[in-house]
């Protein structure tokens, strides 16, 4: 550990602390409502980077708002450039928060709310590191480049406007993923499917493809008596719960029941529970008409409580971990299925034809048709490569172990670059939070993270 900047970071941690907690303040969702010429996301992503920017200028450094896409915040010389990507923008925040979700309240070691860990902390974690070695003088052999973007999490619509406009970095690590190093992301493949039909039950669960459905509202045209009964016959579900009550609709007989279940990120559905299937596990013990019948039954057999689409025949592993699968958004009514997402993590073997054909096949089963659907190949880094071995060493130096690259399911900014990879925050052993209620990042964990990410620039960009 460099004791220069790790001394600037501990000198200037409360004003580390107010910048996270100023940043956490904007709720930089995807807004298309708000969107315009400057925000490109929406009102608030846009003003959220506008801050940072600013925070960046007050520290001394040279910055670029590339038409709200994304900002950039530059120092150094030298011929290369090393990159460092994070994003400002966050998926919506979800109900049923210990602290507010854009509060940042430091509570018994914590910072609360969303974005702490995924990934305002770890951005500005990177901007103060990138200020203590500027502060620290020391001599640079790279130009080294912050990225902050602000569509990382619905589609990344900010890189590749930056690649439009920009050119790539040389090499560049991403502080949006896990310790000690990921050197290789799955393949992440995304699905929409609908059904137009007249439909008597209505389904609304989820904010985004690429987390697991936490809460979940099914309304069915039957007597809440009916209802409750079919819940206490069910078998209990890990992290799944049912909460009935007549429909304030003046039908007399229609039922609203709220199905709680547990979000989390696509990539590691087994940390989440997923309340689309508690409600179709519901749905397929109720008396429905046979259309609705046949729908839910089609897509609970297919889906169940699976989390790697071992029913659509898709089930699949190799080194870079086992094929991951969540339905992330529900959108059903009076006129049958408008949407109905799937965002698959399948390893870097997989075929995103073959899934393609199993996908229609078992969803068309129920009458579904797909809408769209894509998907980015994964990536592999060498472990002799210098972005590698340089990262490795410095977390390898500062925890004093012998740890080796990981491969994952989840996606950053690495994959749609030639030479990155995914560098921290998240530590071995601890349980994720990210995309969760009750996001927080422990404080001394972000201090940490600031000194990993400063002696990651002198490794890689200083002489």
């Amino acid at each position: 550990m460099n004791q220069q900047t790790a001394k600037w970071i501990d000198e200037h941690r409360e004003e580390l602390l107010a910048t996270l907690q100023k940043t956490i303040s904007f709720p930089s969702v995807r807004d298309e409502s708000t969107m315009r010429d400057g925000a490109p996301f929406g009102e608030s992503i846009a003003e959220c980077l506008d801050y940072v920017l600013a925070e960046a200028k007050r520290l001394g450094f040279e910055t670029k708002n590339l038409d709200g896409y994304c900002g950039c915040v530059d120092y150094g010389e030298g011929e290369e450039q090393l990159g460092i990507l994070a994003h400002l923008d966050v998926v919506p925040e979800g109900e049923g928060w210990t602290h507010p979700p854009y509060g940042g309240k430091i509570h018994n070691g914590y910072m609360w709310g969303r974005g702490t860990v995924d990934d305002k902390g770890p951005g500005i974690a990177a901007l103060f590191a990138l200020a203590a070695v500027k502060a620290a003088g020391l001599p640079m052999r790279r130009r080294v480049r912050l990225i902050l973007g602000c569509d990382e999490e619905s589609g990344m619509g900010c890189l590749a406007h930056y690649m439009k406009v920009e050119k790539a970095p040389d090499l560049a690590f991403s502080p949006d993923a896990e310790y000690p190093l990921i050197n290789s992301e799955k393949m992440i493949y995304g699905a929409k499917y609908e059904k137009k039909y007249p439909s008597c039950i209505r389904v609304k669960g989820g904010t985004v493809s690429n987390a697991v459905t936490g809460d979940c509202e099914i309304r069915v045209d039957l007597p809440v008596v009916e209802v409750e009964e079919a819940i206490a016959g069910m078998d209990a579900h890990p992290g799944i719960s049912y909460a009935a009550r007549p429909c304030d609709c003046g039908c007399g007989r229609a039922t609203l029941v709220h199905v709680r279940g547990k979000a989390a990120h696509a990539s590691t559905p087994e940390l989440g529970a997923n309340a689309f299937y508690g409600a179709l596990d519901l749905l397929s013990r109720l008396p429905l008409s046979e259309e609705d019948a046949k729908t839910v039954a089609g897509l609970a057999k297919y889906l169940g409580y699976y989390l790697h689409g071992e029913a659509f025949g898709i089930d699949s592993e190799d080194a870079s971990g086992r094929l991951t699968m969540n339905c992330g958004v529900i959108d059903w009514d009076e006129s049958g299925i408008h949407s109905l997402t799937v965002d698959i993590r399948a390893p870097i073997s997989g075929d995103g034809e073959l899934i393609t054909q199993k996908l229609r096949e078992g969803f068309g089963a129920s009458g579904l048709t797909e809408i769209e659907h894509n998907w980015s190949e994964g990536y592999y880094i060498p472990p002799e490569s210098e972005i590698v071995t340089e990262l490795m060493k410095v977390y390898n130096d500062y925890f004093k172990t012998d740890a080796k690259p990981m491969a994952v399911g989840g996606g950053t900014y690495a994959r749609h670059l030639t030479n990155a990879v995914a560098f921290g925050p998240e530590r071995p052993g601890e349980l994720s939070c990210v995309h969760m209620v009750d996001e927080r990042v422990r404080i001394d964990h972000l201090i940490e993270d600031a000194k990993i990410c400063a002696d990651a620039i002198i490794a890689l960009a200083c002489r």
